[in-house]
């Protein structure tokens, strides 16, 4: 009997490894396998139609970071995220405060907040685009009936990306606002009452209960819209096109410009791995600030 319990139990601890394996499979196939060949593809000057690769080493790294447009797209991104996250946070807990204060109603205020996170973000920039036309949008339009002249903000310098970040903004402050929901759950009950009782106000039990307590979700809230921040590509793509004057040009924008239009297959990959480490930083602090919200 002792031979069959064997087989039994060496059959049941290969349950876990077959229930793992298919997604251990399709992590490999569909992206390990992707991205180290995008690195292999970096170390070489292979560009579409130009015949085999050679090897070229860091040279691609050094003639992308040389590359001024590459350099436009780094700082309009950072740009894009001092301008969107911080906003966005603001905004989601402020969200949050005033639901969860409020009784009646929370679950649909709740849910007209969260709606543009679902919403299709290539559809609404088609809406988005056509309310700022200088034509036909309403928002021009509100303009001159308040007796000034609208400008023609999407094709303006100074103006553009801070539209794109305002539409990141509007697309993303529900996520953070859900987030700041599930945070202040976790504010002792006991905590705010003792401040009611010693006649603590408003702003007393916000600085001192409520925010350290969502420190580290605050943490995870940063990490995860700078994380959405630095994968901004359908507003650009769809409305600017990097423009005007590349003054919107992101980075995932120019790896598509690279890659798909130049065809300078080498510097989109080169672009894509200096992508993909950024990500895996801000990841990393995502994780400990998910971390750091759990053990408290």
């Amino acid at each position: 009997m002792r031979a069959p319990d064997v087989v039994t139990r060496s059959r049941l601890d290969l349950v876990p490894y077959m229930l793992v394996g298919p997604a251990v499979v399709l992590l490999v196939v569909m992206i390990l396998f992707p991205l180290l060949l995008v690195a292999g593809t970096s170390l070489t000057d292979w560009q579409i139609g130009a015949g085999w690769p050679n090897f070229a080493g860091l040279d691609t790294y050094r003639e992308l970071l040389a590359d001024p447009d590459f350099r436009e797209a780094v700082a309009n991104t950072v740009q894009y995220g001092l301008m969107a996250v911080p906003t966005t946070a603001a905004l989601g807990l402020l969200a949050a405060l005033l639901i969860s204060s409020c009784g009646r109603g929370a679950a649909v205020y709740r849910l007209i907040l969260f709606v543009p996170s679902v919403a299709t973000l290539a559809a609404m920039a088609v809406a988005w685009q056509m309310l700022f036309s200088p034509a036909v949008g309403g928002i021009p339009q509100l303009v001159r009936a308040l007796g000034y002249v609208p400008g023609n903000w999407l094709q303006d310098r100074t103006t553009a990306l801070p539209i794109l970040a305002l539409i990141g903004v509007w697309s993303e402050a529900g996520f953070a606002m859900l987030f700041f929901l599930a945070g202040l759950k976790s504010v002792p009950r006991e905590l705010n009452e003792a401040m009611a009782l010693d006649n603590g106000g408003m702003a007393e039990r916000l600085f001192h209960v409520v925010l350290p307590h969502l420190a580290p979700i605050s943490v995870f809230v940063l990490a995860f819209t700078a994380l959405r921040a630095l994968r901004v590509f359908d507003t650009v793509a769809i409305i600017t096109r990097g423009g005007p004057e590349k003054s919107t040009l992101v980075i995932l924008y120019y790896i598509y410009q690279q890659g798909f239009q130049l065809f300078r297959t080498n510097l989109a990959a080169g672009a894509s791995v200096l992508f993909v480490v950024a990500v895996i930083l801000l990841s990393a602090v995502q994780l400990l600030g998910r971390t750091a919200g759990g053990k408290r």
